[in-house]
């Protein structure tokens, strides 16, 4: 599977590394990773796109997801995998 996934993150994130986990347990090999802790200009960036300060900030091709919770809440109803596919 080859869906798009962008993630907003920074180093010290639990919730992007749980994020990743779950991706990956969803047969998603490649994540495009801004970390906007070494990049201030990609946060202005993602606070824009997004209206959230905190990381991370999911997109799976052009769908906003949200955070951690988010991504975990939309596989617990049945909807992450459809959206990777469309991806």
């Amino acid at each position: 599977m080859s869906a798009r996934v962008l993630m907003y993150t920074t180093a010290v994130c639990p919730y992007c590394i749980r994020a990743k986990q779950l991706l990956s347990n969803r047969g998603v090999t490649e994540i495009e990773e801004v970390r906007v802790d070494l990049d201030p200009e990609r946060r202005d960036e993602m606070m824009q796109k997004t209206k959230r300060r905190t990381v991370p900030q999911i997109f799976i091709g052009e769908t906003h997801v949200g955070g951690c919770d988010d991504l975990y809440a939309l596989d617990a109803a049945g909807e992450l995998k459809p959206l990777l596919e469309a991806a």
